[in-house]
C-alpha cells in the first residue's frame, strides 16, 4: 500500500516513525522548503504524548532532550500576589516534562530513513488515488492522510467544517539570554511557566532551552479584527510594547517590566477552534491527524493528541496490514473519544481563563480541596 501523508508536523512524523518501526512505508510531503525553514515555536508539555514516542522506539531520546525543570510552575494574580509555586526537585520523574518543539521535531526527522520527507511539496488536491502539488507535480496513494494542521486542505475532503475564532487574541513577545540580559527577571520567572491571570487577562512566560522566554499576553472576549482596533502598532516595536503595558492597567510594574524588556520580535495570534466532538463518516483512503482534525485550544492537550494520532494510526495499519478501511475505522473511533475528551478539557480550561478571577479559579483546578 502506498501510504501518502501531508504534513510534517509532530503528527505526520509519529505516524511516519511508527510505521517504519513496524516495516511499512510512507511518504511525508511537507510544503516548507526544508526542516529549517522557519521557526517552530516554544516549548511542548508532553505527558499523555510519550506513549507515541515510546511506541516509536524513541523515549530515551526524548528524555535526553526534555527538561524536568520546565515542570516549575509560578501562579499570580495582576496585583502581584503569588497564589502558587511549584518547584520541581532535581530527581522528580519526567511526567511532564519541557521540551522544545523544534528539538522534538527534530529528533522525529532524523528517526526516519533519508527521502521519507519530500521538502517543497505543497499540497493542492486530491482525488482518484491522485495527490496534486502546488508545482505541477502529483503522487499516487492508497491511503491520504491529512495532518496539516489547523487550515488543512486535505480536511475538505471529510467535512466542510472551518476553524472558528474563541474570541480570544494573544500577542507573542520574548526576551533573548534572560539570565544574562536581564537576571532579576529570570530570577521572578523561574525555570518554567510563569502564568498572571485575572480581568479577562493573561500573562504566560515560559523559559526555552536556548535561554529566550517566550510570553503570550492573552485577550479574551475580543473579536476576530481586534488585532485591527487594539491600537497596537506592530510595525513599530517600541510603540508596540508601550501599548501593550497600556493594555495592562493597574498591574503590578513587574509584569510590565517583563513587557518593557522584550525585543522586537512582536507576533499577533489569533486563536481558533474546530467544534469539540468533530466527526465525519469513515471515508477508505481518508483520515486526519493532529490539528487537522481537532484543533483545540492550546492549553497543553494539542501536541499531545496529535503524537498519540500518528502513533495509534501507524498501530493500526500495523494490525491491519491488508484492510485499510478496517484501520482507519479502528484508528477513527478511537480518536474521536480521545480527543473529544482533551477537547472538552481544553474548552473548560479556556473559559476559566476568561474569568475576572481566573487566577483563583486556576489554583483550585490545580489544588482540587
Amino acid at each position: 500500500m502506498t501510504i501518502a501523508i501531508v504534513g510534517a508536523g509532530l503528527g505526520g512524523l509519529a505516524l511516519a516513525r511508527v510505521l517504519h518501526v513496524n516495516g511499512i512505508d510512507c511518504v511525508v510531503h511537507e510544503r516548507e522548503s526544508s526542516r529549517h525553514a522557519r521557526g517552530q515555536g516554544g516549548m511542548l508539555d508532553i505527558h499523555s504524548g510519550q506513549r507515541a514516542l515510546r511506541e516509536a522506539g524513541l523515549i530515551d531520546e526524548f528524555f535526553a532532550i526534555a527538561r524536568g525543570e520546565g515542570q516549575d510552575m509560578r501562579l499570580l494574580e495582576p496585583d502581584g500576589t503569588l497564589l502558587l509555586q511549584e518547584d520541581t526537585p532535581d530527581d522528580a520523574p519526567l511526567a511532564r516534562p519541557e521540551v522544545d518543539r523544534a528539538d522534538l521535531r527534530d529528533l522525529l526527522l532524523d528517526s526516519l530513513p533519508e527521502g521519507v520527507v519530500r521538502w517543497g511539496h505543497a499540497f493542492e488536491s486530491a482525488d482518484s488515488g491522485l495527490l496534486r502539488f502546488a508545482d505541477g507535480g502529483s503522487a499516487t496513494y492508497d491511503l491520504l492522510v491529512g495532518a496539516d494542521g489547523a487550515n488543512s486542505r486535505v480536511r475538505a475532503l471529510l467535512t466542510d467544517v472551518r476553524p472558528a475564532h474563541t474570541g480570544h487574541n494573544v500577542v507573542e513577545v520574548g526576551i533573548p539570554d534572560i539570565d544574562r540580559t536581564h537576571p532579576d527577571l529570570a530570577a521572578m520567572v523561574g525555570r518554567g511557566t510563569y502564568w498572571v491571570l485575572g480581568d479577562g487577562l493573561s500573562l504566560a512566560a515560559q523559559r526555552n532551552g536556548d535561554g529566550r522566554v517566550r510570553i503570550g499576553l492573552g485577550f479574551y472576549g475580543t473579536a476576530e479584527d481586534w488585532f485591527a482596533t487594539s491600537g497596537i502598532p506592530f510595525d513599530d516595536p517600541a510603540a508596540a510594547r508601550a501599548r501593550l503595558i497600556d493594555l495592562l492597567p493597574g498591574w503590578d510594574p513587574r509584569f510590565t517590566a517583563l513587557i518593557a524588556a522584550c525585543d522586537d520580535a512582536i507576533v499577533p495570534r489569533s486563536i481558533t477552534t474546530l467544534p469539540v466532538g468533530l466527526t465525519w463518516p469513515s471515508t477508505p483512503g481518508v483520515t486526519l491527524v493532529g490539528d487537522a482534525a481537532h484543533l483545540m485550544p492550546p492549553v497543553g492537550q494539542g501536541a499531545n493528541m496529535a503524537l498519540l494520532d500518528g502513533a495509534l494510526l501507524g498501530l493500526a495499519l500495523a494490525a491491519h496490514p491488508d484492510d485499510l478501511p478496517a484501520a482507519v475505522e479502528e484508528y477513527e473511533r478511537e480518536m474521536f473519544e480521545r480527543t473529544a475528551a482533551a477537547a472538552r478539557m481544553s474548552t473548560d480550561l479556556q473559559e476559566m481563563l476568561r474569568a475576572p478571577d481566573a487566577a483563583r479559579k486556576m489554583l483550585a483546578f490545580f489544588q482540587p480541596g
